[in-house]
């Protein structure tokens, strides 16, 4: 196939410059699904995920080839970048740091859509500073055996109460799969350590009311057909598919802010790069106002130190990281020898 010739898009004043924009990038979608129409979609949704993402630190899922090509998961803008983008530094688990791409402007999401980037994801903290999370977030994962369906219902049969109960106002929106995201925004008063346990303490609590439905496991062999709350998305450096972003689907799905009611009856196969810029031509953003309604972590970390008083502590971190205080071993059930730990979860002679 031919190149097509690159083009200078004017995107709210800013030159971008697009290549490529016949490449296929969703195959099945056939002419619907190249890398032009994808730079479309995001130039069309762009003044809402800036309202979103503005001053947020984000990483890049990028697909230069296509969703059926190699993946780059980017976390630093290259050194040579151009003029109109803006960096913030933040820092990994591992005490690295790496300038990520600030999304404060149209331009900085139409450029990332010109390097291949299918999904955005950004931090939950602001560039100003990004060792404070200023979102909770809460990622309804289905296991095998589940789907859309149950994490539908207990976002709005379970969760949903749950937030009312404790004051919370929680925003939701498809993953984009077969999942449902809930973000709550809070005053950036709290670290990393600190949001996370919070997230732990509403996941048990979760599991607490729906055990048959809920499971908080860590260990994939122990979560059964349940919905997993993935409460370590809540860790530093974990990050979830912003809201617009397209994701690495056959038909380019969207993760898409709705409102409660509309959870109910969601079908995310609904929400996709060809759908969603009409849709959102017609309604209110279910998000718009999100940061005028920062609210306090503090009925969560009531609920932790109630889950401390009954004998729960920490639960595992992702394996990259490094061992955290209170933190119980990362050893999975099936392999776990009795002879080699003490009645605390320890291992013996440690």
């Amino acid at each position: 196939m031919m190149a097509s010739k690159a083009e200078e898009i004017d995107v709210d004043g800013v030159s971008v410059r697009l290549t490529n924009r016949d490449k296929p990038y969703f195959p099945k979608l056939g002419a619907q699904g190249t890398k032009g129409v994808l730079f479309d979609y995001y130039r069309a949704v762009a003044d809402r995920m800036v309202d979103l993402l503005r001053d947020r630190p984000v990483h890049l899922q990028r697909f230069p080839d296509g969703i059926d090509g190699e993946e780059i998961y980017q976390k630093r803008v290259p050194q040579k970048h151009p003029e109109y983008l803006h960096t913030c530094v933040v820092t990994f688990p591992s005490g690295r740091t790496a300038d990520a791409l600030k999304i404060d402007h149209a331009a900085a999401i139409a450029w990332a859509a010109q390097m291949g980037t299918v999904t955005l994801h950004p931090w939950p903290v602001r560039c100003a500073d990004t060792e404070h999370p200023d979102e909770l977030r809460i990622d309804l994962d289905p296991q095998p055996g589940t789907g859309f369906r149950e994490a539908r219902s207990v976002a709005v049969d379970v969760l949903k109460p749950l937030l009312d109960e404790l004051g919370l106002r929680g925003y939701p929106k498809t993953s984009g799969g077969r999942g449902v995201h809930v973000f709550i925004p809070i005053t950036p008063d709290w670290d990393f350590i600190e949001v996370r346990r919070a997230g732990i303490a509403l996941a048990r609590e979760l599991e607490r009311r729906a055990p048959e439905a809920v499971t908080t496991s860590w260990w994939k062999e122990e979560r059964g057909e349940r919905i997993f709350i993935d409460f370590n998305q809540n860790a530093r450096d974990r990050t979830m598919a912003s809201p617009y972003s397209v994701r690495r689907t056959q038909i380019a799905t969207v993760s898409t802010p709705l409102t409660w009611a509309e959870v109910g009856d969601a079908d995310p196969d609904d929400y996709t790069m060809l759908t969603v810029p009409g849709i959102v031509a017609k309604r209110h953003d279910p998000w718009a106002g999100i940061d005028e309604h920062r609210q306090s972590l503090q009925p969560l970390l009531d609920m932790v130190a109630a889950d401390e008083e009954r004998g729960l502590g920490d639960l595992p971190y992702p394996p990259s990281y490094p061992k955290m205080p209170g933190e119980p071993p990362r050893v999975q059930p099936s392999k776990k020898v009795a002879a080699h730990w003490d009645e605390d979860g320890n291992p013996v002679g440690k």
